[in-house]
């Protein structure tokens, strides 16, 4: 099977903003019941990227607050922690995410990881439409993800800010 593959380039700060999940593979840190999940990207001072993830576990809302760097010049290819920012300097305690494929807009962004163990269907809107999430979930099952366990964000309408 070949490498997962990113996009070639990644204008950061038109990806920054308010992202809504649409589908994601399952994680031990999202409850399968979470609904209203988004993400909201920011720059920091240093250049890094502020990730703040809020959702909706049993119409209570959570959050988590994290960080995220490019690895390369190409902007596509992340590392992000949840840690304390204390603790981010520990080896080991960042995850990837690759932007696999966006759309000429940025309104529509598959981000995965390159062990295929972690996928998100993101859309600047909470709800896309059906030809659109196929296209994006064709391009995951080219790069070998399996999707049989993906999980359909379900968006209630209800605020999380």
């Amino acid at each position: 099977m070949s490498d997962v593959t990113a996009i070639p380039t990644l204008d950061l700060p038109r990806y920054l903003g308010t992202w809504f999940e649409i589908a994601r593979l399952p994680m031990r840190h999202e409850p399968a019941n979470a609904t209203d999940v988004s993400a909201h990207y920011s720059l920091d001072e240093d250049g890094a990227v502020r990730v703040r993830n809020r959702c909706r576990v049993e119409g209570e809302v959570e959050e988590s607050v994290g960080q995220a760097k490019p690895v390369d010049g190409s902007n596509s290819r992340l590392e992000v922690s949840f840690l304390p920012e204390g603790l981010r300097w520990i080896p080991f305690t960042k995850g990837d995410y690759w932007v696999l494929k966006l759309d000429p807009a940025y309104q529509v962004a598959l981000v995965g990881t390159p062990n295929r163990e972690f996928l998100w269907l993101l859309a600047r809107q909470p709800l896309i439409d059906a030809a659109t999430r196929e296209a994006y979930l064709a391009e995951a099952r080219r790069q070998g993800f399996d999707l049989s366990k993906l999980i359909d964000t379900p968006h209630t309408g209800a605020p999380t800010a």
